[in-house]
Formats: structure tokens, sequence, C-alpha cells
């Protein structure tokens, strides 16, 4: 599982909408939508979202592994 806030709280620091994220990866917006939900994304896309975003992998993940 994600940790949707950082995902979310990065995507609105750099201004970017749920429907450019999706476009710039080349997904569905509902896909993004579910990521910042919490569904995780596969390796290549978690790769590339974090790239997107600036923020590490690991940190993407982070939180959530805590939980477990």
């Amino acid at each position: 599982m994600t940790q949707p806030s950082i995902i979310r709280d990065a995507r609105l620091k750099k201004g970017y909408s749920q429907e450019r994220v999706a476009r710039e990866l080349g997904v569905s917006r509902q896909t993004i939508v579910n990521i910042e939900r919490g569904s995780e994304p596969k390796v290549l896309l978690a790769l590339a979202l974090a790239a997107l975003l600036g923020v590490a992998v690991s940190d993407l993940f982070r939180k959530a592994a805590k939980l477990r």
C-alpha cells in the first residue's frame, strides 16, 4: 500500500492535476485516483511517478510499510 498523502501532497506542491500526472505517465486519471487512495502501483509506474513528483520511491511506501 502506498502512502496516499505523500503522493497527493507532492502532486499539489508541483501544481499538477491528476489529469496532468496521468497524461505524463500514460495512464488514466482513475489510476492516479486509485494510487492516491492507497492502491499500489506497479514498480515501473511507481518509479515514473516518483521521478515526476520529485520524491524517493521509498518515501511512497515508507509509512505504509510501518503499518504492517
